[in-house]
C-alpha cells in the first residue's frame, strides 16, 4: 500500500499548486513599482532622471498592495554669492564649489593691450571644489548626490548650507563666504560615522586661462602643500606623467592648485586638525600640454565633523601673507635651488611692495628706482673690486716673469709671488674679490626673475610703450637695449688694457648672449636690468680712466 500512498501525496501536492492560483489571485503590479524593502536606501538622483520608489507589498493577509508616495526629486540649482571682490557659485549637486569670477581683476589678450570680462577661474563643466565620504568599507561620492539648499546670514557673511540624507546618515557641507575677502569657510557634518572615517576633498583639476599667452599661463599650472614639519613643496602638472601618482602623508596645513597668477587653496584651521595626506595624479595631456591634474586632500572626521578654509583668489603677496600659516610659500620659488632663491624673493617683493607704498609710482618706476638703488649700495664694493682688478691685470707681466723665472722651483716661486704682491698692496686672493661684485647681483636677479613669473602685482601694468610689465616687450626695443648696454660696458671695461683676441670676442659674444637670453623675458625684468647697466657705466668708466693713467707704486 506504500506506493499508492506516495503517488496520492505527490496528486494532493499537484492539486494544491494547481488549484491555489485560481482561489487566491495574485495582485496586479502597479506600471513601473518594484518592491521596497526595509532596509533599503532612498536614491536621489538628478532631476533630468527622477526616480520611481518602490510600492509597498501587500499584508499578512494577502490585501493588494497599495502604492507609496512618490519620492521627492530634488531639483539642481545653483547659488550666486556676490562679495566685494568675487562672485561665487556652488551647486546642490555635490554641494559643490563650481565657479569663482574674481571681478577686479580684467581678462588680459593680444600681450596685455585687451582688457575683456573679469577673470574666471573654472573650466567649463567642472568643478573648484568636490566632495567624497570615506567610511570602513565603502567611499560614498558626493559629488552623485543632489543635497538641499539653504541660504542664511551669519552677521555679515553669507552662509550656504546643503544638506542630504545618504544611506541613513544626515550629511551636512555649510559655506560661509566673507566679505571683502577671497577667504571662504567650509564646515562639513556627517552624522553617525566612525571615527576612523574621512572626507576627501578634490581641489580643481586645472584652470581657464585669463592671460593674454595661454601657453606660458599653463607652464605654471602647479599642485603645492605645506607639511607641518617642512617647507611648503610644488608639484607642477607637467612634472607628474598621466596616471603617476605621488602621495604626501601628514599632517599638512594646506593643500593649494595654482597657475600662474591666480589659487585655490584648502587650509587646515589654526590650531586644529591638519590634514592627513594629500595625493596627486598626473592627468591626461592635451596636444602635449599639462593642462590636467588630480590631486586631493584628506581630512579626518573627528566626532563626524570637519573645518576648513578656503582661498579663491589672486596670488597677492599681503592677502596670503595675512592667511597665516606661511601660505605666502604657496608660490614655491626657486625649483632646486628654492631654499637660495626663495628668502631673497621675500627680500624682494616685501622692499618693492614697500617703494610702491612709499612713494606711490606706478611699478615700471619703481622697477627704475630699484635698479639705480642697488648699484649705489653696492658701488662702494664694486668700485674696490674693480680696483683690485685693475692691479691684477698691471702685476700680471711681472707675474709671469717670476713664473718664467722660478718654473722649476716652486718654493723660490712661492715666496717671489709674495713678495710681490706685498710691494703692490695686494693678496693671493685679491683675484678672487674682483669676482664678488658680479656674484652679490645674482640672488637678487634669480629672484626677480622668479618674481616676475607669478607675482600678480606686475600683471596689466603698462609703463612706457610696455602694455604690461609682466609680459615681454612686444617691440623687442628693450632686451635691444640691454645687449647694446652689455656691449658698451665691455668696450669701456676694454680701455687701458692691452685686449687679447678673447677678450675681444667676448666683446661681442656677450651682448649676443644676453639678446637671446632676454628676447622673451618680462619687460619689467628687461627694464631692471637695462637700468643696472646704464647705472654701472659711470663707474666703469672712473675706472677705465684711472686704468689709464701710469702705475705709481706706493
Amino acid at each position: 500500500m506504500e506506493p499508492r500512498r506516495i503517488v496520492l501525496a505527490v496528486v494532493l501536492m499537484a492539486a494544491v499548486l494547481l488549484v491555489t492560483p485560481y482561489l487566491f489571485p495574485t495582485p496586479t503590479p502597479v506600471p513601473g513599482a518594484r518592491k521596497a524593502t526595509a532596509d533599503s536606501a532612498q536614491t536621489v538622483s538628478d532631476s533630468s532622471a527622477p526616480s520611481v520608489s518602490g510600492a509597498v507589498a501587500g499584508d499578512a493577509m494577502g490585501a493588494p498592495a497599495v502604492p507609496a508616495e512618490p519620492a521627492v526629486v530634488l531639483p539642481v540649482d545653483t547659488s550666486v554669492v556676490n562679495t566685494a571682490v568675487a562672485d561665487y557659485r556652488t551647486t546642490s549637486k555635490g554641494a559643490a564649489l563650481i565657479g569663482a569670477s574674481l571681478t577686479q581683476f580684467q581678462a588680459l589678450s593680444n600681450g596685455g593691450r585687451t582688457r575683456s570680462g573679469t577673470v574666471e577661474l573654472a573650466l567649463p563643466n567642472e568643478r573648484m571644489l568636490g566632495y567624497r565620504l570615506v567610511v570602513p568599507g565603502d567611499t560614498i561620492d558626493l559629488t552623485t548626490q543632489t543635497f538641499r539648499s539653504t541660504q542664511s546670514a551669519d552677521g555679515n557673511s553669507t552662509v550656504i548650507t546643503y544638506d542630504a540624507d545618504l544611506a541613513g546618515r544626515l550629511v551636512s557641507i555649510r559655506y560661509s563666504f566673507l566679505p571683502d575677502s577671497y577667504r571662504v569657510n567650509v564646515a562639513a557634518a556627517v552624522a553617525g560615522v566612525p571615527e576612523n572615517s574621512y572626507l576627501l576633498v578634490d581641489l580643481p583639476t586645472g584652470f581657464r586661462s585669463s592671460e593674454s599667452d595661454t601657453t606660458e599661463d599653463h607652464s605654471h599650472l602647479a599642485y603645492a602643500y605645506k607639511p607641518e614639519l617642512a617647507g611648503a613643496q610644488g608639484i607642477a602638472f607637467r612634472s607628474v606623467d598621466p596616471g603617476e601618482r605621488e602621495i604626501e602623508a601628514g599632517p599638512i596645513s594646506w593643500g593649494v592648485a595654482k597657475n600662474k597668477y591666480f589659487i585655490v587653496g584648502v587650509l587646515a584651521p589654526k590650531g586644529g586638525t591638519p590634514f592627513a595626506e594629500i595625493n596627486v595624479t598626473g592627468g591626461p595631456r592635451i596636444n602635449d600640454e599639462a593642462v590636467r591634474g588630480q590631486a586631493t586632500l584628506v581630512t579626518p572626521l573627528k566626532a563626524g565633523n570637519a573645518a576648513f578654509e578656503v582661498y579663491v583668489g589672486p596670488q597677492e603677496f599681503k592677502r596670503l601673507v595675512a592667511l597665516g600659516r606661511e601660505f605666502e610659500t604657496s608660490n614655491p620659488y626657486g625649483g632646486w635651488i628654492q631654499g637660495i632663491v626663495q628668502p631673497f624673493a621675500t627680500i624682494v617683493i616685501r622692499l618693492l611692495l614697500w617703494m610702491k607704498s612709499t612713494l606711490g609710482l606706478s611699478y615700471g618706476w619703481i622697477l627704475v628706482i630699484f635698479g639705480v638703488a642697488i648699484r649705489i649700495i653696492l658701488w662702494p664694493l664694486n668700485q674696490k673690486a674693480m680696483r683690485s682688478s685693475m692691479q691684477m691685470q698691471r702685476i700680471q707681466p711681472e707675474l709671469q716673469a717670476i713664473q718664467t723665472r722660478y718654473k722649476n722651483e716652486p718654493q723660490k716661486l712661492q715666496q717671489a709671488m709674495m713678495e710681490l704682491y706685498k710691494e703692490h698692496g695686494m693678496s693671493p686672493f685679491s683675484s678672487l674679490s674682483g669676482c664678488l661684485p658680479m656674484l652679490i647681483p645674482l640672488p637678487v636677479f634669480f629672484a626677480l626673475f622668479f618674481v616676475f613669473q607669478n607675482t600678480i602685482e606686475f600683471r596689466g601694468v603698462p609703463f612706457l610703450w610696455f602694455p604690461d610689465i609682466s609680459v615681454k616687450d612686444p617691440y623687442y626695443i628693450i632686451p635691444v637695449l640691454v645687449a647694446a648696454t652689455t656691449m658698451l660696458m665691455s668696450w669701456i671695461g676694454m680701455r687701458g688694457t692691452k685686449s687679447n683676441e678673447q677678450q675681444k670676442m667676448m666683446m661681442y659674444l656677450m651682448p649676443g648672449i644676453m639678446l637671446v637670453f632676454f628676447f622673451s623675458m618680462a619687460s619689467g625684468l628687461n627694464l631692471y636690468y637695462f637700468i643696472q647697466n646704464l647705472a654701472s657705466l659711470p663707474q666703469q668708466w672712473l675706472i677705465a680712466q684711472e686704468r689709464s693713467k701710469p702705475l705709481v707704486k706706493g
